[in-house]
């Protein structure tokens, strides 16, 4: 990643804030947030992003913009916003739960064209289309799952509900860096 895309631990805090707030004014509002202003350049620029919710060490919810379509901070809060009450995997966060749900925050870099044999396990999030079909995992998947590159080309094939082999074929493949942070890496930092 750029060095000059890395958010500071300021920008972080912010955009966890952001993500958790957005699921609050939902939760008693039953409508999206409106985008706030921020004043850190880095939030202002259009930037892809997942917000991911965790609840007891399980997926709770998991919705992003893999594109830079909205500035950072905007995207922060709409991510969050759908991943909480948007994600068809789950049901709808309850006003209980939020307390025990853990966000994590994936910022992006542009998707760029990659050969398969230049992707990086821990480095790049991969996106792979084909005849109408893409799926994306984040790069964190394939060090959770400790997947070597082979399994997780074969895996985002099928999040796109492509054969497992697409990679290999005319599908267009393209890859992205992400930082990655959440709640609980900021409390131990600050211990």
């Amino acid at each position: 990643m750029n060095p000059k895309d890395v958010l500071s631990e300021n920008d972080q805090r912010t955009l966890l804030s952001l993500a958790r707030s957005s699921v609050q004014v939902g939760l008693e509002t039953k409508q999206p947030p409106p985008p706030i202003e921020v004043l850190s350049p880095l939030l202002r620029e259009k930037r892809g992003v997942f917000v991911t919710l965790h609840q007891e060490g399980a997926l709770r919810g998991c919705i992003g913009f893999p594109h830079p379509v909205l500035p950072l901070a905007e995207a922060c809060q709409e991510a969050a916003y759908a991943a909480a009450f948007e994600d068809p995997r789950f049901p709808k966060v309850a006003p209980g739960e939020l307390e025990s749900i853990e966000f994590e925050v994936s910022a992006l870099t542009p998707p760029v064209p990659i050969k398969p044999e230049n992707v990086k396990i821990g480095v790049h999030g991969l996106i792979i289309r084909q005849k109408g079909r893409s799926g994306l995992l984040l790069p964190q998947v394939a060090m959770e799952y400790r997947w070597d590159v082979e399994e997780f080309l074969r895996q985002t094939c099928r999040k796109a509900g492509l054969p497992p082999d697409a990679w290999r074929g005319d599908a267009e493949l393209t890859a992205f860096e992400a930082q990655v942070f959440n709640e609980e890496d900021l409390r131990r930092r600050n211990r």
